[in-house]
């Protein structure tokens, strides 16, 4: 017998983890975002928008199916009992989760676009490392990150383009939520 587990108690084991994995970091994206502010602030809409920037309602739309990707490769890996490397491609995905989830209270809560710009540019380099360490223990597990990887890349873009359009900021609102714009 050369096995450790049967296919059936490989496949329990991954959606024990998936049970557990994917729920938490679709909870951790959710109050990332509650905590960190929305797009519906006053801060946010002074802001000159991007060409680029997409109707918000996809923001919402686009994390929830990257999170429970996020989740299921990471339950992929967590499965993989014995794998060389396994340690460390959580430890890695753990690292960038945690950058991840800083960005939102960063642009929207601090209301610091360059700040948040070197927070993603952090991030990208991290899900570049993470997804070349699950590539080791699971290929799939790599995989079903790429488009995390490929989202973050344009929100890179993005935050870059607000930065250029908005040197300053933007307009701080007053404290009873009134906005004033002025033009020359």
């Amino acid at each position: 017998m050369t096995r450790l587990a049967s296919r059936g108690q490989l496949r329990t084991s991954l959606l024990r983890w998936a049970l557990f994995t994917v729920p938490l970091v679709l909870l951790l994206g959710f109050i990332s975002g509650q905590v960190g502010g929305d797009a519906r602030s006053m801060w946010f809409q002074s802001l000159e928008k991007p060409a680029i920037f997409p109707p918000p309602m996809w923001f919402g739309i686009v994390w929830s199916i990257l999170y429970a990707m996020m989740g299921l490769a990471l339950a992929i890996v967590c499965a993989a009992w014995g794998a060389r490397g396994r340690v460390a491609a959580i430890a890695a995905f753990c690292v960038q989760l945690a950058v991840n989830l800083a960005w939102s209270p960063v642009f929207f809560g601090l209301h610091d676009i360059r700040s948040a710009l070197a927070v993603i540019v952090v991030l990208d380099v991290l899900v570049l490392i993470t997804i070349v360490l699950f590539w080791r223990v699971r290929r799939w597990a790599a995989l079903l990150l790429l488009p995390y990887l490929a989202w973050i890349g344009f929100a890179t873009v993005l935050n870059y383009e607000f930065l250029r359009l908005n040197p300053h900021g933007g307009i701080e609102a007053p404290v009873n939520g009134a906005v004033q714009r002025y033009e020359f």
